[in-house]
């Protein structure tokens, strides 16, 4: 039995991790951190106020970070030298420094090291990678992903995606990550990637919006493209070959449609269960992690060099 605490009670971690660990048969939550101890009494665990504190219990095998951005490598960190395993969220780190240490943290102490890219775990994007490697659409040469919504920054319990200091950056961090791991996850370790980041609609501190383009060995280029000025919500994928394309529109939907084919293949009802379930599965040697801190390292890559290289227009 692996025995879990989670450190942060907010919103993903109520509607997801901690159902998520409460399912998984191998599991236990085992304890919680948090500043506000009240958050914690419906869960019947043990709670802590620091995780200092948490991290003194012998008892404590896995760590889940779901705090802030600006938490998840000191946090992460923390926890693996204290000789636990940990799982973050997502995006790694706030830069790439950061990120890189984590991984050498993990390293050094021969502990399962993990990042929510739960993405990876969807039955149609592992479909679509093994259907890209037997050729399906012939060479893949360009992926577009899109994901448009609305955030203001107003009336949100997640108002702090909009502060620099706890998330790093805007939609580019937030909803380009997990769309820039899942190109790196199908076409492997980028090569170069640049960025144009600008606030057209909301003037906030972060860009309201964010076009990544990257360049893979393979000579598959994809773009990311990410909006928080949409009131139109789109969840866009696709893939084109030199003999056809690959359509996984909704990304987030079942349906997958490939020259040839059409299939449906919806994700878990609690899209962090299979991750959960896969750390496990890592922790106990059954099976490679999915979204280990080495492969979602290159995430953090990209967004460093698209921030860096970023053309900001007027």
């Amino acid at each position: 039995m692996l025995n879990w605490i989670v450190v942060g009670i907010g919103d993903i971690a109520t509607r997801r991790v901690i159902p998520a660990i409460l399912a998984e048969p191998r599991s236990r939550l085992y304890g919680l951190v948090t500043r506000d101890p009240a958050k914690a009494a419906p869960y019947d665990v043990r709670s802590w106020t620091t995780l200092d504190e948490a991290l003194s219990d012998s008892l404590v095998h896995a760590v889940y970070v779901a705090t802030p951005v600006f938490l998840h490598a000191p946090q992460t960190i923390q926890a693996l030298r204290a000789g636990k395993h940990a799982l973050c969220e997502k995006p790694m780190a706030m830069n790439e420094a950061e990120a890189r240490s984590m991984v050498q943290m993990a390293e050094q102490n021969g502990l399962t090291f993990g990042v929510a890219y739960y993405r990876r775990s969807y039955p149609k994007v592992q479909r679509a990678k093994q259907l890209l490697d037997a050729g399906a659409i012939g060479k893949p040469v360009l992926a577009e992903l899109t994901c448009h919504e609305w955030r203001d920054g107003k009336g949100s319990d997640r108002s702090w995606l909009i502060d620099p200091a706890q998330a790093g950056g805007g939609p580019l961090y937030d909803i380009a990550s997990h769309r820039i791991d899942v190109l790196n996850f199908l076409f492997g370790q980028p090569n170069r990637a640049t960025g144009h980041l600008s606030n057209a609609v909301h003037h906030y501190a972060v860009e309201d919006n964010a076009t990544v383009m990257i360049d893979y060995a393979g000579g598959v280029r994809g773009i990311v493209d990410v909006r928080w000025h949409s009131k139109v919500r789109r969840d866009d994928c696709r893939i084109r070959g030199t003999e056809g394309e690959m359509e996984l529109s909704p990304l987030n939907g079942p349906e997958l449609i490939y020259p040839g084919g059409r299939e449906n293949l919806p994700p878990h009802a609690n899209l962090h269960y299979p991750m959960i379930e896969n750390f496990v599965d890592a922790v106990l040697g059954k099976a490679p992690l999915l979204a280990s801190g080495a492969s979602s390292f290159w995430t953090d890559w990209v967004i460093e060099r698209a921030r860096k290289e970023a053309v900001n227009p007027p």
